[in-house]
């Protein structure tokens, strides 16, 4: 009962939105509800993943795709309507599982991303992992024109982004830097890289946020995510989660980890509902989450200290 009245509810606000001109960006999911007010907790979508090889724009690595399903697990359907795209890129020297708990969340609140298990050795090659992001996006774009795919038809390939951590985030800034596909970028803890994440930073004039935590003994924020947001032209925001460390960014931590004065759980709720409120913000098109991006918010949110320029 309790369901059926908040599904009724939702569909009431979806009218008055749609009444004061909010829309989703063009090409984006309109089977996605009014996000609550936490976007920290699972949306509405069961999750699921499909483990595949990605072949597109010259490159070729495996990867695990999490999207929203039918049902959930291995294989399913992916759920109806049309999803935006995300490419991710992991950490130096980390599995792609470090990051499941985000992903998987991602899924839930209605988005397709493809996470590269390439570039994950001792040598990475930066500018390399960059061109397996966007190729990640080309393979999407083409998986949705391909019949038969498991993903044609589902992708709404004028709302694709990049995200990832780290050496992924540095990467997934390049990546932006190189594709006008990108519609907005969102980063964990990003790096500099060679060649210069920073440097990228100040060519893109898509949306960007850099989330670091102020206890980072890794890529600290003042050495990495400060002077990539320095360097980009509006809009950037820069969220720095108080107490958090770079590896409380992954679900586990392994050699070389850092820690914080905050716990892990703290910093990955955090997160989540950081960056899910941005990219259904830039990607989907939500105009009803501009608080909780930019507005008093999004700059008076407990635990994250707020810089941004709209």
């Amino acid at each position: 009962m309790l369901r059926s009245t908040v599904r009724i509810i939702t569909a009431v606000l979806l009218a008055v939105a749609a009444g004061l001109g909010f829309a989703p960006a063009a090409g984006a999911s309109t089977a996605d509800p009014v996000a609550p007010q936490d976007l920290s907790e699972p949306g509405v979508h069961a999750v699921a993943y499909t483990d595949l090889t990605v072949s597109a724009s010259g490159r070729s690595y495996s990867a695990r795709v999490w999207y929203p399903g039918a049902s959930a697990g291995a294989n399913a359907p992916v759920a109806a309507g049309v999803h935006p795209g995300l490419a991710f890129g992991h950490g130096f020297f980390q599995g792609i599982t470090q990051y499941e708990s985000l992903l998987r969340h991602y899924a839930s609140w209605g988005f397709i991303t493809v996470v590269p298990k390439s570039q994950g050795g001792l040598f990475p090659n930066h500018s390399a992992f960059a061109d397996d992001l966007n190729a990640a996006l080309t393979w999407l774009t083409t998986q949705n024109s391909t019949s038969g795919s498991r993903f044609a038809g589902a992708v709404a390939t004028s709302s694709l982004g990049v995200s990832g951590h780290s050496m992924g985030g540095g990467a997934a800034l390049l990546a932006a830097s190189r594709n006008p596909a990108v519609k907005s970028v969102s980063t964990l803890a990003a790096a500099e890289t060679n060649p210069s994440a920073v440097a990228a930073s100040g060519t893109l004039r898509t949306p960007a946020q850099y989330l670091g935590g102020s206890e980072d003994s890794i890529a600290g924020v003042a050495d990495h995510q400060q002077k990539m947001y320095a360097a980009k032209p509006a809009p950037a925001q820069l969220r720095v989660i108080t107490g958090g460390f770079h590896c409380g960014f992954e679900d586990s931590s392994g050699f070389g980890c850092d820690s914080g004065s905050i716990s892990r759980a703290v910093q990955q709720k955090a997160t989540r509902g950081v960056t899910t409120a941005w990219l259904l913000y830039t990607l989907v098109g939500q105009s009803s989450l501009y608080d909780q991006v930019w507005g008093s918010t999004a700059q008076n949110l407990p635990g994250v200290v707020f810089s941004g320029k709209p």
